[in-house]
């Protein structure tokens, strides 16, 4: 394929807003990770386990020419847009381009549901005697999965394709190859891409009933790992052809693949894994050797990691430096995809190779590509990010510096 510049790139996390944020707390190894203290509004005891919270969210309503749109959801979609001069990276190419010119691809799981929960546990009487959503979200726009893409097309002025990629755990992960597709076939000239997931009951309470919610910080790849901590995040990214002899980082391949081995369960010998990674490497022109720093899916649950290891393994020489940042973020599910993006764009800017956090003896099936410890590398040429998600739905991203 042909590269694709990164003009800008932004994402908050549990670790904090932007860049730098990211930077810091993955060089100090400080995690994001918390008891769970998010709102509880069901019977019983709150939930016994971690989550990577964004603070602040409750008490940042969106402005008020978007305040119909307003949740936690596009709360957070708004927080991370501010940050790293994203803003301004969209009004100018916005403004060179043309607002039809540009795309907007978007990926979530859950969107902005914890506002549909609330709406539903407070039910009033309507006019004709019938239940009601009370009269603050009675806004129907909210309630869709294209909440997000919606918002933030009003926000941001642009009048492209606006698109809502929802693969689960792979969902803004899949929106760079979507993008790419989009300016490939000239329907576009560059793209926004991202994606935002938040907390709500649907998502602590789904994945607990699944049995894949540790009471513990996750453990990627470790030993004893007995399940993940959930997370909320969103992030950014703009796209766009490069110039003549243009430096600089770039997107320089996509693998996707879908298995459809299970629901929720990986292919036992890592089949979607395999061939994700291994057309974002042929889609780049780029041998596996060439790849110094990739980001895995590693979700720290006993399937999935085991899985993981073995297709890395199989493909990648012991060179390589992988690891899972889950223990710094939570599993941010459907903005997964961006977030782990954004860390292996920070490696290639930086040359921080971050480890594993709270994970201390490495599983059987880890090669020694799976590095625990942080590392540097000032001579990083190429990163990639796995995101896999539910029902075999897998995305490999490769980036690389010009």
């Amino acid at each position: 394929m042909a590269a694709l510049s990164i003009r800008a790139y932004t994402a908050t996390t549990a670790l904090g807003r932007g860049r730098a944020a990211q930077a810091e707390a993955l060089r100090a190894r400080r995690g994001g990770l918390r008891e769970n203290d998010f709102p509880h509004t069901g019977e019983g005891a709150r939930l016994r386990t971690w989550i990577g919270r964004v603070d602040g969210l409750e008490d940042a309503p969106l402005p008020d020419p978007w305040a119909r749109w307003d949740c936690r959801n596009n709360r957070l979609a708004w927080l991370a847009f501010q940050q790293d001069g994203f803003p301004e990276a969209v009004s100018e190419v916005r403004d060179r381009l043309g607002p039809t010119r540009v795309a907007l691809v978007l990926g979530t799981s859950t969107a902005s549901i914890g506002a549909t929960e609330e709406a539903y546990a407070r039910l009033e009487e309507g006019a004709d005697g019938e239940p009601a959503f009370p009269a603050d979200l009675d806004r129907p726009i909210v309630h869709t999965p294209h909440s997000l893409g919606d918002f933030m097309q009003a926000a941001t002025g642009l009048r492209g394709p606006c698109v809502t990629v929802a693969t689960a755990c792979s969902s803004s992960a899949k929106v760079f190859a979507q993008a790419a597709r989009l300016i490939s076939s000239g329907i576009v000239d560059a793209a926004v891409v991202g994606g935002v997931d938040t907390l709500c009951g649907s998502v602590l309470y789904g994945f607990n009933s699944l049995g894949l919610v540790s009471v513990r910080p996750c453990r990627p790849f470790d030993s004893e790992r007995d399940g993940l901590s959930l997370g909320e995040a969103g992030g950014f990214a703009l796209l766009e052809r490069p110039g003549p002899g243009e430096g600089g980082l770039q997107l320089r391949g996509y693998g996707e693949s879908s298995d459809a081995h299970h629901m929720s369960a990986p292919h036992p010998e890592g089949l979607g894994a395999r061939l994700a990674m291994s057309d974002a490497l042929a889609r780049a022109g780029v041998e596996a050797r060439d790849v110094g720093y990739l980001n895995l899916h590693g979700t720290a649950t006993p399937a999935n990691d085991g899985v993981e290891a073995g297709a890395v393994a199989a493909l990648f020489p012991d060179s390589l430096h992988a690891s899972s940042t889950k223990g710094w973020t939570g599993h941010t599910l459907g903005a997964a995809g961006i977030v782990e993006s954004v860390f292996a764009l920070i490696a290639l800017e930086d040359g921080l190779l971050p480890g594993v956090l709270n994970s201390t003896a490495p599983d059987a099936a880890c090669g020694p590509q799976i590095r625990f410890d942080n590392a540097r590398s000032e001579g990083l040429r190429y990163a990639m990010n796995n995101s896999f998600g539910f029902g075999g739905n897998n995305s490999s991203l490769l980036f690389g510096r010009a």
